[in-house]
């Protein structure tokens, strides 16, 4: 018996739509890493690109636990030198919301050059409304996700 490699002929990629709306930041980012990357398919290949489009919508209302939302500081321009303090509060109450999802996520992803190709199928909206009618994406309910993992036995 062979193991089972998939070829780019092979891969089917679906768009999804997640609601982040009152949904936990990592809890939200794991589930996504996994879509993304293609993990949750029977067909998964590690050096391959076979995940799905993500669509994330109001990543301005994502709740984080216990004080992350003020204790947390981050930011980095990119340029040599270019740290700035900012709260998880300041980011999400300014310009671009959607960075704290999409850093989220990209740190749950491996550090290679897949990792970026696979970033590229990931947009992220702070309000509800988004460009992508045109692909039907499917609706990935995550709260009920998060409600089934989280029960105590």
């Amino acid at each position: 018996m062979k193991t089972y490699s998939a070829t780019p002929a092979d891969i089917d990629k679906k768009w999804i739509i997640v609601d982040a709306e009152g949904v936990v930041l990592g809890r939200l980012a794991s589930i996504i890493a996994t879509r993304l990357r293609g993990k949750h398919k029977p067909s998964f290949t590690p050096h391959m690109d076979c995940g799905d489009n993500v669509i994330v919508i109001n990543a301005e209302k994502i709740q984080m636990t216990g004080k992350k939302r003020e204790e947390n500081f981050y930011w980095h321009t990119g340029h040599p030198g270019g740290i700035k303090e900012r709260t998880k509060a300041q980011i999400l109450e300014g310009a671009h919301p959607e960075r704290i999802v999409t850093q989220a996520v990209k740190r749950m992803l491996p550090g290679n050059r897949l990792s970026r190709q696979i970033m590229t199928n990931l947009r992220v909206y702070a309000g509800a409304d988004h460009p992508h009618e045109a692909q039907e994406p499917e609706v990935l309910d995550v709260k009920s996700m998060n409600a089934k993992n989280t029960r105590s036995a």
